[in-house]
């Protein structure tokens, strides 16, 4: 596939070119029931079928003329130096918090034997204490924690890859995640951006930084059009953020005039704003049924003097995408159409969550079958993927993909 490897996504719906994606790895193996709280699980998905059905996904992808690249391939072929990569263990270890020299050292000498693949993979999937016999160490925190199985906990939800950062424009923003658990995964990111042959010489802006001080996940950065970005401040992403990526983008110069800052509830179901709410044409949006009645959306301009303009505007969700996107209709397709019993089961395997391809194209999980069958009566093309495995970490299609380049 030709294309000149730089950044481009104005579009939620446009041709999709250039996809990254995560195959789930060794990390599945290590949730285990007592930590899923802590990592963001409500369940353990069985890893053989899983990868099966992300092979699915990716092939249908690449059946459809869209290359597919691996974060895992992409972050090895970053460490294109030494120095380069005792960085980035050096990093990995510090935001792992491992206490004391000697224990770093210890890691440190365990993670230098692997190649740059192999080390990839053991960051992502974590560092049991059984695979480090000599470890013991001499910090209180370690000792009150000595049933503690792990020196390194997994990454479980690297597969949702939209979350750790997000293309908009033909830049990026390189996000602070919510919880400390993910912010990891964005180191992944930073170095590849950064370092990876096909990206460092690109000049590729970034709109938001991993050192901010507020949280901000790529399922809350919807790209409407070039001219209007959809945000959500939610239970993972801050007003804040949002501020601080509109005074970035707005004054870069890039096409985008007005960001639609959506405050939805904050809980896990709604836990991004791409769960409950995604485009899958022009004038066509998947939505969860709660969120189809009155809404407070702040509309965000750019202002004078580095200032922004904040409107609060609270109307029908269908008013606002018509009055912003300036359409003459909207169509909203409820999950399972807000049916009390279909509409709450589908909802909790991301229904609304899917992938746009191209205008009126999209992928889905072929499990949602009610929703499926509604897009396909309102004109909707639907590639259906299995999703046994891979809905038990609350994330669809959409949440599993991070666009890099769409016409």
């Amino acid at each position: 596939m030709k294309n000149n490897y730089m950044l481009n996504v104005t579009s939620e719906i446009s041709k999709l070119k250039t996809v990254l994606l995560h195959r789930p790895g060794k990390e599945l193996e290590n949730l285990v029931p007592d930590l899923l709280e802590k990592l963001l699980f409500d369940d353990i998905p069985y890893l053989k079928i899983a990868q099966e059905e992300h092979d699915s996904f990716a092939q249908i992808l690449r059946n459809n003329d869209i290359e597919v690249l691996y974060l895992r391939d992409l972050a090895a072929e970053s460490l294109t130096t030494n120095e380069l990569r005792e960085q980035m263990i050096e990093d990995f270890l510090e935001e792992s918090h491992v206490f004391g020299q000697d224990n770093k050292e210890i890691i440190r000498q365990y993670l230098s034997d692997f190649n740059n693949y192999q080390l990839i993979d053991k960051m992502m999937a974590g560092v049991r204490k059984e695979d480090l016999k000599n470890y013991k160490s001499k910090f209180l925190v370690d000792m009150v924690a000595r049933e503690y199985p792990f020196i390194l906990d997994p990454m479980p939800n690297l597969y949702f890859t939209r979350d750790p950062f997000a293309t908009i424009g033909n830049g990026i923003t390189l996000n602070n995640m919510k919880t400390g658990i993910r912010n990891r995964e964005t180191i992944f990111a930073k170095y590849i951006f950064e370092n990876h042959p096909r990206f460092k010489d690109k000049k590729i802006p970034i709109w938001f930084n991993r050192n901010e001080k507020t949280s901000l996940e790529g399922g809350d950065e919807l790209v409407l059009n070039d001219k209007v970005i959809a945000m959500g401040i939610s239970a993972r992403t801050d007003a804040a953020s949002v501020e601080k990526f509109a005074k970035n983008i707005f004054n870069d110069g890039q096409t985008f005039e007005t960001i639609l800052a959506f405050d939805i509830p904050k809980k896990r179901a709604f836990m991004h704003l791409d769960t409950v709410f995604t485009m899958v044409d022009y004038n066509k949006f998947t939505i969860h049924p709660e969120i189809e009645g009155p809404l407070t959306v702040f509309s965000i301009t750019k202002g004078t003097n580095n200032d922004l303009n904040i409107v609060r505007e609270e109307d029908t969700l269908s008013n606002i995408l018509k009055k912003y996107l300036e359409l003459d209709k909207i169509t909203l397709i409820p999950c399972a159409g807000g049916n009390k019993i279909d509409a709450p089961r589908e909802q909790w395997n991301d229904g609304s969550n899917t992938l746009a391809i191209a205008p009126g194209e999209v992928v889905v999980y072929e499990r949602n079958y009610v929703t499926n069958e509604l897009l396909k009566d309102h004109g909707i093309k639907t590639h259906l993927m299995p999703s046994s495995e891979l809905s038990r970490g609350r994330g669809g299609p959409r949440c599993m993909s991070m666009p890099l380049i769409r016409e």
